[in-house]
């Protein structure tokens, strides 16, 4: 890690905060699995081009 000795010492501390946030390793071992994304996506975009649900026919008389 780079540090600017003429910083002040509340930016020095900051900018450690921020670099551990970064490099952290994902919360509680929570790891997405890229073919479970893919698959959530994959029904999203069917549910979204999917044709919408027929209406009742109204008599036109």
């Amino acid at each position: 890690m780079i540090t600017d000795r003429t910083a002040p010492a509340e930016s020095v501390t900051l900018t450690a905060e921020v670099e551990n946030l970064v490099d952290s390793a994902e919360p509680d071992a929570v790891f997405r699995d890229t073919r479970e994304c893919g698959g959530g996506l994959l029904l999203l975009g069917l549910l979204l081009i999917s044709p919408p649900t027929p209406r009742p026919k109204t008599d036109a008389r």
